[in-house]
C-alpha cells in the first residue's frame, strides 16, 4: 500500500549520501518507512561536493529508489549542510542611543539584520546565532524594556565558502528536486543527542564521521562555538593500510581489534592476522591506532574556545561512526581532562524500524534521524501507478504541498535554518525593491518639500507683498463706497 503522509530527508556523507523517509505520530514518535543509500567517495570529499554532475545523479538515484519503496511520488526533501569549510566567527554590532532610551522590539532587530547583512571575502553566511546583548555594561538574553544609553549584540555566525554552497544547491536544481529546508546538520544532530541539561550546563558535542569530525560547544541553551576537522574514522584506517595491506583489510582490522586507548600491561605480544597469508605485530597496530586516535582528540580539545574550556558542566558527548572505538571514553577524558564523556549511540526520539543500520544504534544514524525529526511538512505526492516508469526522465515531475518561499527577513528565520540560493535571491531582490520604493517615497516627500517651501518664498517676496497691499486697500475703497 503506497504510504500518503512522511518525510524525507537527504544527507550528504563522505562516505555514503542516505536518504530516509518516515512518518510522525502523534505521541512524538517516528516510523521510518524507507532507507537508502549510495557511496559518495567518489564525488563527496569531506562532508563538500567537488562533482555536482555525479552529486546529481546520486541524488536522483535516492530519490527514485525511495519512490519505489514507498511507491508515492516526492514533492520535497529536508536537507543537512555539514561539511570542511563550516566554521564560526563572532560578531559584535552596536548602537549609540539617547540618554535612558527604553530598547524595543525593533531596535533588536534591526541589530539581528545589521549581522546578517555582514560581508565576508569568499564566505556565505548560513546561520547567525545571537548569543547575549550587552545593555550598557550588562550582559542580557532579552534587552526588551530596559533603559540604557548604548545596545551591543554579540552573534555567532556560521559560514561556509561560497563555492560549496553553490555546489550543493546547484546539485539539487540539477536533479530537479524541490528542497522544502536545509537545516545546519550540527544543529539538528544536537536536538536529537543532547539533553536539556547538558546544553544549560555547557557541552561539547563531538561528531565522528569517516572524513571529518564536527564540535558544536553548547552553554546556556545557546550555540557558543561550530567548527569542522578534516580528520576522521578514515584517517586511522589509512594510517593502518600504510603497514602495506588494502584499505579494506585495514578497515576489517580497525573495526575488530581498534582501540582508541590501551594500557602498556594489556598490549599483547601477540600476531594480528590481515588474511590467510600474512600477520601484523599487534603492538605496531596499537601505535597506529592510538597516535591517530590522539591526534583526532586533541585537535577537538584545541577547537573549544578557552572561555568555556573549564565551563563543560555536562562533559563531552561523542557520536557518529568514529565513536564505536572501543575505550573512545578514556581516551577524550586522558586528553582533555574531562572526566564526564559519554557516547550518544542513539537519538532521544522514539524511532520504530525494521530497517538493520536504524537498529544498530552505532551513532552512524543520528544525524540523518534528526534531520528527519525536524521536517514539518509532507513530503508525499501522487500514488504511483502500477504501470508508472519510476526512472523515466520524461514524467511530468509532481507539485504537491510544498513550503511557501515567501521572502524571510534575517529575524523571522528559525536558528538551525539556512536559506538555499534562490531563497537569498528572493530576499535579496525583495529588500532591493524595498530600498527603491523606500527612496521613491523619500524623492516624492522632498518634492513635495521643495514645492512648498517655494510657495513659502514666492508669497513673502516684495513683489507678492506689495500687490497684496494695492489689493487690500482696494477692497478697502469699495467697502468704504
Amino acid at each position: 500500500m503506497a504510504a500518503k503522509d512522511f518525510i524525507v530527508a537527504i544527507e550528504l556523507g563522505s562516505s555514503k549520501v542516505t536518504g530516509i523517509a518516515g512518518k510522525k505520530n502523534l505521541d512524538g514518535s517516528i516510523d521510518v518507512l524507507a532507507v537508502v543509500k549510495e557511496d559518495s567517495s567518489s564525488f563527496i570529499h569531506k562532508g563538500v561536493v567537488y562533482n555536482i554532475d555525479k552529486t546529481a545523479l546520486c541524488l536522483t538515484n535516492i530519490v527514485n529508489k525511495l519512490k519505489a519503496q514507498l511507491k508515492t511520488e516526492i514533492t520535497q526533501v529536508y536537507v543537512g549542510v555539514g561539511g570542511q569549510s563550516i566554521r564560526s566567527i563572532r560578531n559584535v554590532i552596536s548602537r549609540d542611543l539617547s540618554a535612558d532610551t527604553k530598547v524595543t522590539q525593533d531596535m533588536v532587530i534591526e541589530l539581528m539584520d545589521s549581522n546578517r547583512n555582514m560581508k565576508y571575502p569568499d564566505l556565505e553566511i548560513l546561520d547567525a546565532v545571537a548569543q547575549e546583548y550587552k545593555v550598557d555594561s550588562q550582559l542580557q538574553i532579552d534587552p526588551v524594556g530596559i533603559q540604557c544609553s548604548r545596545l551591543e549584540g554579540n552573534f555567532l555566525n556560521i559560514l561556509e565558502r561560497k563555492a560549496f554552497y553553490k555546489n550543493l544547491n546547484k546539485c539539487f536544481e540539477t536533479a530537479g528536486i524541490n528542497v522544502a529546508e536545509m537545516y545546519l546538520a550540527p544543529l539538528a544532530l544536537a536536538d536529537s543527542v543532547l539533553t536539556e541539561g547538558e546544553r544549560r550546563s555547557g557541552c561539547a558535542l563531538v561528531d565522528i564521521g569517516a572524513d571529518t569530525t564536527t564540535v558544536s560547544v553548547f552553554s546556556k541553551n545557546i550555540l557558543r562555538h561550530l567548527s569542522v576537522i578534516p580528520l576522521g574514522s578514515n584517517n586511522i584506517t589509512k594510517d593502518i593500510a600504510s603497514l602495506q595491506m588494502e584499505e579494506s583489510e585495514a578497515e576489517k582490522l580497525k573495526l575488530k581489534y581498534g582501540c582508541a586507548y590501551t594500557e602498556i600491561g594489556d598490549i599483547d605480544n601477540v600476531q594480528l592476522a590481515v588474511n590467510a597469508e600474512r600477520n601484523i605485530e599487534n603492538r605496531k597496530f596499537v601505535d597506529i591506532v592510538e597516535a591517530r586516535m590522539a591526534e583526532i582528540v586533541e585537535n577537538v580539545w584545541y577547537q573549544i574556545p578557552s572561555d568555556y574550556s573549564d565551563k563543560l558542566l555536562g562533559g563531552i558527548i561523542l557520536t557518529g561512526g568514529g565513536s564505536n572505538m572501543k575505550n573512545i571514553e578514556k581516551a577524550f577524558a586522558n586528553h582533555t581532562h574531562i572526566e564526564k564523556v559519554r557516547v550518544a549511540k542513539f537519538v532521544t526520539q522514539a524511532i520504530h524500524s525494521t530497517n538493520a543500520d536504524i537498529n544498530a544504534k552505532n551513532g552512524m544514524m543520528n544525524t540523518v534521524l534528526g534531520l528527519l525529526a525536524k521536517g514539518d511538512l509532507n513530503c508525499a505526492g501522487k500514488e504511483i501507478g502500477a504501470s508508472s516508469d519510476l526512472f523515466s526522465s520524461s514524467e511530468q515531475r509532481p507539485t504537491g504541498e510544498q513550503r511557501p518561499k515567501t521572502p524571510r527577513q534575517p529575524s523571522e528565520i528559525p536558528t538551525g535554518v539556512v536559506l538555499t540560493e534562490a531563497e537569498k535571491q528572493q530576499a535579496e531582490e525583495e529588500a532591493r525593491r524595498k530600498r527603491e520604493e523606500e527612496e521613491r517615497h523619500r524623492r516624492e516627500e522632498e518634492e513635495e518639500e521643495e514645492k512648498r517651501l517655494a510657495a513659502e518664498k514666492k508669497a513673502n517676496s516684495p513683489l507678492n507683498k506689495f500687490w497684496r497691499r494695492v489689493k487690500d486697500f482696494g477692497h478697502v475703497i469699495i467697502d468704504g463706497e
